[in-house]
């Protein structure tokens, strides 16, 4: 858990966050990419066709859309896992319950990183799907330059 080569962790500046703002949305670049993240694949898909032309705010866009995907993947298979756990009296019901909350600290955990990061100018990646999202970012523009 990284930020990608290129990136400049000692950087104390955001991209663009001084100055006036650039591109499609208006915005300036990190607070495109940290919105990006605000309402999942809405505001992903929003900034993506907004932005095109801006690669760093088009790499948290696809980002967003693909932490979603992926979430709502997760949520589907623990409500499975749960509706199995909840035939388990008391001991099965704490499970499941747990991994619930689990899951949604986590989530929400993720969700606060991701748009902190973007807003701190960094592509910072999800293992696993970052190098999904770069080339998917990358097909409608090369990759991002932060």
């Amino acid at each position: 858990m990284t930020d990608t080569p290129g990136s400049d962790p000692s950087r104390s500046q955001p991209p663009q966050s001084s100055g006036a703002p650039s591109g499609g949305s208006g915005l300036p670049e990190n607070v495109a990419g940290a919105l990006s993240y605000l309402l999942g694949p809405i505001t992903g898909v929003a900034f993506f066709i907004i932005d095109r032309q801006r690669p760093f705010v088009r790499f948290h866009a696809v980002q967003s859309i693909g932490v979603t995907i992926v979430w709502v993947v997760v949520a589907v298979a623990l409500m499975i896992v749960s509706t199995v756990l909840g035939f388990i009296p008391i001991l099965g019901w704490l499970v499941s319950a747990l991994l619930s909350l689990g899951l949604g600290v986590v989530g929400f955990g993720l969700w606060l990183w991701l748009m902190y990061q973007a807003y701190q100018g960094k592509t910072w990646e999800i293992p696993g799907l970052g190098s999904h999202v770069r080339r998917l970012a990358a097909e409608t523009g090369g990759p991002p330059s932060h």
